[in-house]
């Protein structure tokens, strides 16, 4: 990863705007409607809409072929890590 991010065990509240759009960008998400806070990240299986929320990051997955959404808040407390292991793990 890059070293101008803060560590991978470091907060995401730690993290400024600018690391965590290029934490987003890295992790392959593209900004929705050039909203700095609403992403799209496309997997084989699956697609998530991100949102840096004022309190949490909200994860909203959908499955290839269901209607359904599942959805979870996501603390900036938790490291940037443990982030990113709990969006790539799908729905």
């Amino acid at each position: 990863m890059s070293s101008s991010l803060p560590p991978e065990s470091s907060p995401l509240n730690q993290h400024s705007l600018r690391a965590l759009e290029q934490w987003l960008l890295q992790l392959g998400a593209i900004r929705i409607d050039n909203d700095p806070c609403r992403w799209q990240l496309e997997r084989p299986d699956w697609s998530a809409v991100l949102l840096l929320d004022r309190e949490d990051l909200k994860v909203i997955w959908q499955a290839s072929g269901t209607s359904a959404d599942t959805q979870c808040s996501l603390p900036y407390g938790l490291s940037r890590a443990d982030v990113e292991a709990a969006i790539q793990a799908g729905p």
